[in-house]
């Protein structure tokens, strides 16, 4: 698909986004720019990687705070809809619906087609680092949820889960996605330096609060 498609995707699917948070369109251009990065080190469809990047958080702002929503599944179906009436390859629209359905981290569905593993290892991706580090202390404090509280231990993490401390957050989710756990070796590369930046990043935080640093 060449520029002008992208271009006109990319305005049309702009309203389905929030204008800030951590699931705005800024996180759809990184996992984009993510899943090209790793494509290029396999042997796939750059239409569908680029299209299932651009979309797979397309029902997010749908989703909300209403679990019963599942923004990965209606994600998929409102794309079909959409690329149905633009000029897109038919016979690639269920590839790109199958990675947005199967992208969701919590949900460790199975992806069928390589494709699939770049969206889910892409999002991942995203989940660990430095931008990670910034969104979680600005969601909280959005919500005035507390930085840390050393009594309060980290919960099990789930769809509707709200982490009650900032830094539990990361012992609940984040610290979970190990680079091992990553699909492809371009993202299991990519995760590690990650990884151990923001693993290094608690650990020195809890070090300072506890005055022995």
């Amino acid at each position: 698909m060449n520029k002008k498609f992208y271009n006109e995707l990319r305005e049309k699917i702009q309203p389905y986004f929030e204008k800030s948070g951590s699931h705005a369109f800024d996180h759809t251009e990184r996992v984009h720019n993510l899943a090209l990065t790793i494509a290029k080190t396999e042997n796939v469809d750059i239409d569908i990687v680029k299209t299932a990047a651009l979309m797979h958080d397309i029902a997010r702002k749908k989703q909300g705070y209403n679990y019963e929503i599942c923004h990965a599944k209606e994600g998929a179906r409102m794309t079909k809809e959409i690329l149905k009436i633009m000029d897109f390859p038919k016979e690639k629209i269920d590839a790109v619906c199958h990675a947005i359905e199967v992208h969701r981290y919590s949900k460790n569905l199975k992806a069928e087609i390589k494709e699939a593993e770049i969206i889910q290892d892409a999002d991942r991706l995203d989940a660990i680092g430095a931008i990670t580090i910034a969104r979680i202390f600005d969601w909280g404090a959005k919500r005035n949820r507390i930085i840390h509280d050393p009594n309060t231990n980290p919960e099990e993490y789930g769809d509707n889960h709200m982490s009650n401390t900032s830094i539990n957050h990361f012992y609940e989710k984040i610290l979970k996605i190990k680079p091992e756990t990553f699909k492809t070796k371009k993202a299991k590369e990519i995760a590690k330096k990650r990884y151990e930046f923001t693993k290094q990043f608690v650990e020195e935080f809890i070090k300072e609060w506890e005055g022995k640093k």
